[in-house]
């Protein structure tokens, strides 16, 4: 079993500020996937290490992931969406971050593996958080209408935009494009813990979400609950 976690390759946004992949939103998923005994793979819009922003050392799960060398070997080496081939992943994450919301849902190469993915199989689970969720507003689903259409989704909000300075920088809202798409976007608190599951496509809100939809989605595609202490307990890669 083999999990894939999607980074963002961007970065600086418009206007300078840094970008990137938001760590903690890699991380949960990497601990989840290891304590499910899955093995875990990165992809990104440009070959090699993506950036990465929002790292807490004083956070076990991301130190654990600094300090992993299989960890920063792979990010190293991490290769586009479209040399992988779908079937070889049984779940699929897609971190935040606000470099989400510039690359993702432009590159048509992910947007190719993603509906390729979602077609491959009756069990394929997809995980998007925060920002990650725009990398899913141009994928087709198999009937050729997007798929996030009718499906009930959060991602990042206007409001919290707001909050963090954002909201005049970033070139759209999660929200409204979902809706444009035909999803029925949904909004929690600011900054809480907030998670959609419309069958096996989960999402998170915003950071605060991300173990949450980490744990949720691993289970989903393993049928069966993760160890109490996920998030702290040490794990073996299966390989």
């Amino acid at each position: 079993m083999k999990g894939l976690i999607v980074l963002s390759s961007t970065e600086r946004l418009p206007g300078g500020r840094s970008a990137g992949f938001w760590l903690p939103e890699a991380a949960y998923p990497w601990r989840a996937l290891l304590a499910g005994g899955w093995d875990f793979e990165f992809t990104s819009t440009r070959s090699g290490r993506p950036p990465a922003g929002g790292i807490d050392r004083s956070d076990p799960p991301q130190r654990m992931f600094l300090e992993d060398p299989v960890v920063q070997e792979r990010l190293e080496h991490t290769r586009t969406p479209d040399l992988l081939t779908p079937e070889d992943y049984g779940i699929v994450f897609v971190a935040g971050g606000h470099g989400a919301i510039i690359d993702l849902p432009g590159d048509e190469r992910l947007t190719a593996f993603l509906a390729a993915y979602w077609a491959s199989r009756e069990t394929a689970v997809i995980a998007a958080v925060c920002h990650g969720v725009a990398a899913l507003l141009d994928v087709p689903g198999p009937d050729g209408a997007p798929l996030v259409a009718g499906r009930r989704m959060t991602g990042f909000t206007r409001d919290e935009e707001r909050a963090v300075g954002l909201d005049q920088v970033v070139p759209y809202f999660l929200g409204d494009a979902l809706t444009e798409r035909g999803a029925l976007y949904e909004a929690g608190e600011p900054f809480r813990s907030h998670v959609v599951a419309d069958g096996a496509l989960l999402t998170g809100q915003n950071p605060a979400s991300a173990a949450d939809l980490a744990r949720r989605a691993v289970e989903l595609a393993s049928g069966r609950p993760l160890p109490r202490h996920w998030l702290r307990r040490s794990a073996p890669v299966t390989r």
